[in-house]
Formats: structure tokens, sequence, C-alpha cells
């Protein structure tokens, strides 16, 4: 029987001394989501597609030509190349986007 020193625990390498008998896996499940799970895919997924509209001091009487309406949080921007404008009154609002 050979021994094993590396196990992955919780996403570490620790080292072990295992029985290479004892590390047959014949049926691997994912949880990905669980709450419990900080680490899973969809956890780090969800976390990270938030986006956060910030507002600057820049107005525009009118949009540049070639605007796309886009929408971001549910909130209407309109992206002109790496630009995005929001609506406020009659004139546009430059915001950035991170």
């Amino acid at each position: 029987m050979k021994w094993v020193k590396v196990v992955l625990l919780a996403g570490a390498l620790v080292a072990a001394d295992l029985a290479t008998d004892d590390l047959i896996v014949t049926n691997a499940e994912a949880r990905v989501g669980r709450p419990a799970t900080p680490a899973s895919v969809a956890g780090v997924a969800r976390r990270t597609t938030r986006r956060v509209i910030r507002r600057t001091a820049v107005y525009a009487a009118t949009l540049p030509a070639g605007c796309q309406t886009v929408q971001i949080e549910g909130t209407t921007l309109y992206q002109c190349g790496g630009t995005y404008y929001q609506a406020s009154g009659s004139q546009y609002e430059v915001v950035q986007v991170q």
C-alpha cells in the first residue's frame, strides 16, 4: 500500500498521511451555488456581476452620434463609445460604470 502526503481540504493543500485505498472516488458531486459554499463558482459570479453607476459633474446638451441605449442595474443609459450618459432633465450627464 502506498501512502500519499497531500490532501485537498477547503481549496488548500494540506499534508496528511493517507493510504491510496482511502482515496478511491467512485462518484464526484459538485454543490455549486449553495449559500454554505462561499467559494463556489456561482457565488463568485453573483458577487462580481453587480455594477455601480457613479455620477459626475459633466453634462452635455445633446448625445453624440451613434449612441446605443443600454440597461445597467435597471437604469437606462446611453453608451457612446466608451462613455456612458444618463438623462437628467433636458440634458445628459456623463456617468461612470464600474
